[in-house]
């Protein structure tokens, strides 16, 4: 989604993966940044964290009426459905960033 997205592309492609997979750990409760995480990507959590909130948000506040391709594609069942996954309360997000 971030693809279609010009605010992001700004960002290095290293820390926005980074990023998506911290928030797909938090979201799916499956642990948080480990240091070998943290050794192998080069980013610590603290790190992520303002664009781990960037991308939930953009989760949250997607807008429906254009693009559609993207969420039509993944929200096939060949790609797990991530599209239907639901985003994360930003309340929540934080408190498990902050635990991380």
């Amino acid at each position: 989604m971030t693809l279609q997205e010009y605010d992001y592309a700004r960002e290095s492609p290293s820390k926005l993966a980074a990023s998506c997979l911290l928030l797909a750990l938090t979201m799916k409760n499956l642990g948080g940044w480990t240091p070998t995480l943290e050794y192998y990507s080069g980013y610590s959590a603290q790190d992520l964290h303002p664009l781990v909130k960037r991308l939930n948000f953009l989760l949250t506040y997607q807008p429906q009426d254009k693009l559609n391709a993207v969420r039509s594609k993944y929200s096939h069942r060949v790609f797990f459905e991530v599209a239907k996954v639901t985003p994360m309360d930003m309340l929540k997000l934080e408190e498990a960033l902050t635990s991380c």
